[in-house]
């Protein structure tokens, strides 16, 4: 799986944020560091700047550029919960623990919105997130979670949309009820990458781009992990390189499966246009398995994105793939010139369930399965604090069992394109 690049794909978010990329140096000689951290993409990046604040001399190994995999290319949506939802946590985790991954990333969910304001960056954060419901059948999936979120995380904020009521929040037919989330929102997530990532250098971090990790080893207390040119030793290494970890650590990378998926952005609208698209500004997930997930951007383009690939590759040309489920939404913008068109890989645990962990000074933070923008700044809380000697939150998330695919990933690929398939036939009925 493993690939690197000198240069952003051409998404939308590397045009907006040309400025802000400027090039770091590539490691070229031996270091001795606290804490080094492979990846810089946001979990990588939020654990180093919780460790730089706490005083900590902490260098992040990037093979690429910050935020060039996920973290940069992602559909910018901030949104409570995790990808597997609460249940399968509760099972693994009781009430008690589950509330507390709850707690979590309702905390990163207002911790998203200070940390700019904290240390004077922008991320043209804007507030709000609707759910919706395509079936009628699966209207009821909102009302129960509207109910749980109240009765079971104390989470009353949830404001039910009746299809009647649509019209002010889309302007759209496809959707029978939504339901609204104050506290979710939406953002530019590679402006996001490149604020975490000035500050950390502001507070003294070191971060190196085409710096890939060949390999690490215990050396002493701590490790030693070996780079084209240079080592870098430190007192505790922290793996964040998600579905591109591969053969540097393979018993932890074999418990994700690369996916591909992809989105689009469209030519500015008009203002009108826009307004009368998503009224409220919010932004905007179905209840679908294979999701549609869009927004507006300040700039008054459509994001819209939701196509996944299991077997390899991209859609040879992404923006025919994916305008019919544009049209399918907002008929109303038949022919809308397509500006933009990127994917690439998430990191899909096998249930859905984060895989943050950690022992003998080795931690990893990965299986965020699509719904990572807040669930990677909860993790990289608990995973900085575990290195600052507080494991408590980093005990509650190693609870949570993580699996290997079976068959390994030449058999793993294959198996979840039938689940896919088999969910996207009841997706239509």
């Amino acid at each position: 799986m493993f690939c690197s690049a000198s240069q952003h794909v051409d998404s939308y978010y590397a045009s907006s944020c040309a400025e802000q990329l400027r090039l770091r140096p590539a490691l070229d000689a031996d270091l001795d560091v606290d804490v080094a951290i492979i990846c810089a993409g946001f979990s990588g990046l939020h654990t180093a700047l919780r460790l730089v604040l706490a005083g900590k001399r902490v260098a992040v190994l990037e093979a690429s550029r910050i935020g060039w995999a996920a973290s940069g290319r992602n559909g910018g949506q901030a949104i409570l919960g995790w990808s597997c939802d609460m249940p399968p946590l509760e099972a693994a985790l009781g009430q008690e623990g589950a509330l507390r991954l709850w707690q979590l990333v309702r905390w990163a969910a207002g911790e998203i919105q200070a940390l700019p304001q904290r240390h004077g960056f922008d991320i043209d954060y804007r507030a709000g997130h609707l759910w919706t419901s395509v079936l009628a059948r699966r209207v009821s999936h909102l009302h129960e979670w509207q109910e749980q979120a109240a009765q079971k995380w104390g989470y009353e904020r949830l404001q039910f949309v009746a299809r009647e009521q649509l019209p002010e929040w889309i302007g759209s037919e496809r959707y029978q009820a939504g339901l609204f989330d104050p506290e979710g929102g939406h953002l530019n997530p590679l402006k996001l990458v490149c604020g975490l990532a000035d500050t950390i250098e502001q507070h003294g971090g070191l971060i190196f781009e085409q710096s890939r990790a060949l390999s690490y080893q215990a050396s002493g207390d701590g490790y030693e992990v070996q780079c084209e040119r240079g080592r870098v030793r430190c007192g505790a290494l922290v793996l964040a390189a998600n579905t591109y970890l591969d053969q540097l650590a393979p018993a932890i990378s074999r418990r994700v499966l690369p996916v591909g998926t992809y989105q689009v952005a469209t030519a500015p609208l008009s203002a009108e246009q826009a307004q009368s698209l998503l009224p409220r500004n919010a932004c905007v997930t179905d209840n679908q398995f294979v999701l549609d997930y869009f927004r507006l951007t300040p700039d008054q383009r459509l994001l819209f994105g939701g196509g996944c690939t299991y077997l390899g590759g991209m859609p040879r040309d992404i923006a025919a793939a994916t305008r019919p489920y544009l049209e399918r939404v907002f008929p109303q913008l038949r022919g809308v010139p397509i500006e933009f068109a990127w994917g690439g890989h998430i990191d899909v645990s096998l249930k859905r369930t984060p895989d943050v962990g950690g022992r003998n000074n080795l931690y990893w933070l990965q299986g965020f399965s699509g719904h990572g923008v807040l669930p990677t700044l909860a993790s990289a809380r608990a995973v900085a604090d575990a290195i600052l000697g507080d494991d408590t939150d980093l005990q509650v998330f190693q609870r949570i069992k993580a699996y290997d695919f079976p068959g390994g990933r030449h058999l793993a690929a294959p198996l979840e394109a039938v689940g896919k398939a088999y969910y996207r036939l009841r997706d239509a009925f």
